[in-house]
């Protein structure tokens, strides 16, 4: 890829990014808000925040402040949505605001997603090193190049 291309994808990779940090706003999470876009084409196909599924409360964290088992991820909800919407995410590029954990990664290779895009670490490695192993691309756009 030559420099001008790199640079412009760059350019939309931090836009994107931007994006899925506002979207992220939607979450009613008290510990970590994190936000996804899905984008083919140069076209948002779907987007998602960390929540609970459709018709129950938005009340992620127990008396305990645990998360509760039944909430999903940014990514997980990005992608049902694409599925239930007849789209198809094959050869898309996931922006979200955190790094996958290993379920979430999981759902990427087998959605077909070939590209992830992230700001921020997530506390364990393991989705990125199984992104990588399943050749999916996966860059780290840190928070201060945003």
């Amino acid at each position: 890829m030559d420099n001008q291309k790199e640079d412009r994808l760059r350019k939309f990779d931090k836009h994107y990014l931007e994006m899925a940090a506002v979207w992220a706003k939607n979450s009613y999470c008290k510990r970590r808000q994190v936000g996804a876009l899905l984008v083919k084409n140069k076209m948002i196909i779907s987007d998602g925040f960390n929540g609970t599924p459709a018709g129950f409360e938005n009340q992620y964290e127990d008396e305990n402040d645990v998360t509760k088992p039944y909430v999903l991820h940014a990514e997980a909800n990005a992608i049902t949505k694409v599925a239930k919407s007849g789209n198809s995410s094959e050869g898309a590029t996931l922006y979200i605001t955190t790094a996958p954990c290993i379920e979430c990664a999981k759902l990427i290779i087998q959605s077909g997603i070939e590209r992830v895009v992230y700001s921020e670490e997530y506390r364990k490695s393991e989705g990125i090193e199984l992104l990588k192993r399943a050749n999916i691309k996966v860059e780290n756009f840190k928070d201060d190049e945003i």
